[in-house]
């Protein structure tokens, strides 16, 4: 198996990241794309042992796990962030997941949808999930770490859509794959990165659902495969 590590200015947390990741199988490769480093992100990484993809520039988390997913060699991939070091244990069951037939292994995290208002984000990730027709995922998404895919999956949505996590989901549920929500991993605890007065990617991954959701209309029409009742359009002028 593969798992794929996007990394920026992490030197401090990164050698504990690889040797959970590194656990979690005995027949593991570790990927680490290091992106924009100003410190000895890479140097850790190669110290224990990771292949280091290294690249000058900020390519951000999607980006960075589409081009790990490229380079990855394992017949399952599991993909996990340098910002927070999430045990073994809790990064197994998305293998086994993969390795009991699942195609795309999500991880079981929505968010707090007891908040009012909820998190425009959550409501993005119900709303897309809900348009394919899997409104038992939930706030399940591609967005959020970790998660596990088949060597089918990465053959079948194309590791280039890897970079817009949920065009790829709603590639996967049009194509048939096996797509499931397989274990809960609190990554709202574990991630530092919410700034106070607001989340700096909030936009970013609002845009990545309008994409996703008109992918879904290109492909199953303007209503998403949903009927239009009986509404007589035509004899409207």
């Amino acid at each position: 198996m593969s798992v794929i590590i996007p990394a920026m200015n992490e030197a401090g947390k990164i050698s504990a990241v690889i040797a959970e990741a590194r656990a979690v199988h005995p027949e593991t490769e570790v990927i680490v794309v290091a992106n924009g480093c100003k410190d000895q992100t890479a140097a850790v990484a190669e110290r224990m042992g990771a292949k280091v993809l290294s690249f000058p520039e900020p390519l951000g988390h999607d980006v960075g796990r589409s081009v790990g997913a490229q380079a990855a060699k394992g017949r399952i991939l599991l993909f996990t962030d340098s910002d927070m070091v999430i045990p073994s244990g809790e990064l197994r069951p998305f293998v086994q997941a993969v390795q009991s037939g699942v195609d795309v292994a999500l991880n079981d995290y929505t968010g707090p949808i007891d908040r009012q208002p909820v998190h425009r984000v959550i409501l993005a990730k119900y709303t897309l999930n809900s348009m394919l027709g899997r409104s038992d995922l939930r706030g399940a998404s591609m967005t959020a770490v970790p998660h596990a895919l088949s060597r089918r999956a990465l053959e079948t949505i194309g590791a280039s859509e890897l970079s817009i996590p949920p065009k790829a989901q709603a590639a996967a549920v049009n194509r048939g794959l096996r797509v499931e929500a397989v274990y809960r991993v609190e990554v709202g605890r574990l991630n530092p990165g919410r700034i106070a007065g607001g989340d700096p990617l909030e936009m970013l991954v609002l845009g990545d659902h309008l994409e996703a959701l008109e992918a879904v209309m290109a492909e199953r029409g303007v209503r998403g495969g949903y009927h239009d009742g009986g509404r007589r359009r035509s004899v409207v002028r």
